[in-house]
């Protein structure tokens, strides 16, 4: 039996429409209370960027 682990390029970046601040999957923000490793669908709906406070909504998917 084969077991896949994440590897880094399976998690993704969401860069804040705003301010520009990146939430990095891999990383996480433990600070902010989102463990390294927690997906942007698993963020809860009312977290906020912890550089601007704009909503989870401002964020939008970094394709680079």
């Amino acid at each position: 039996m084969t077991t896949t682990l994440n590897t880094p390029t399976d998690f993704k970046n969401w860069i804040c429409l705003i301010c520009g601040w990146i939430y990095n999957e891999a990383e996480g923000a433990p600070n902010d209370g989102l463990a390294a490793g927690t997906r942007w669908a698993d963020v809860p709906a009312d977290w906020r960027c912890p550089e601007c406070d704009v909503a989870k909504a401002d964020f939008a998917l970094s394709e680079f």
